[in-house]
């Protein structure tokens, strides 16, 4: 079903919807076989995956890491022909160095709404420890515990996790000046990417 995730999100009966970056792409969402979860939308609109600038800042991060995975992608647009849909976590800037608790928790009814709208989701790829969180919030929520243990992320990376029938990668973040100094975390998330590139073939 084509949907535009902008619109489909604010149907959303939420008085939170209000104020939110909502991602501005419509795809067909039964073909979309993963879901990366970013930590937070970027200040400006057009610096975000789907974003008016050119490039939007955080693809000059995302890109490069599809390509260390062995996947040459040019834009979004080859991204989500993979069959992959790119997400923030927190769909509102952050107004300090770090994101607080409230913030996430606010948030989190948007985002399990938007993964509700992949029906053919096989992967669940949480980028950072944000989107770990996020995530942990709603699975908690209907099963009383995290699906992801709340241990390190590289502790994490050969263990096999599931939830409800989707594999989940606990990943590092994808976007922001930091990631270009921390190599190893690039090599680990592009390694991730790889995996799972290679499940939803």
């Amino acid at each position: 079903m084509k949907l535009n995730m902008r619109e489909a999100l604010a149907k959303l009966d939420d008085p939170v919807i209000l104020g939110m970056q909502l991602p501005g792409i419509t795809l067909d969402t039964e073909k979309i076989k993963a879901i990366m979860i970013n930590e937070v939308v970027p200040y400006n609109p057009a610096d975000d995956f789907y974003g008016g600038n050119t490039p939007p800042d955080y693809l000059t991060t995302t890109l490069p890491l599809f390509e260390k995975a062995g996947f040459r992608a040019d834009s979004i647009d080859d991204i989500i022909a993979a069959g992959v849909y790119i997400t923030n976590a927190v769909k509102v800037p952050k107004t300090d160095t770090t994101i607080s608790r409230e913030q996430i928790e606010k948030c989190v009814p948007v985002l399990e709404y938007e993964m509700s709208l992949f029906p053919n989701l096989k992967v669940i790829m949480l980028m950072g420890d944000v989107a770990k969180k996020a995530f942990n919030m709603i699975t908690k929520a209907k099963t009383k515990k995290n699906a992801v243990p709340s241990i390190s992320t590289y502790k994490l990376r050969n263990s096999e996790l599931f939830y409800e029938g989707k594999r989940i990668f606990p990943s590092y973040i994808m976007t922001g000046g930091n990631i270009l100094i921390e190599k190893s975390k690039v090599e680990m998330a592009a390694e991730d990417i790889q995996k799972m590139l290679a499940m939803i073939k």
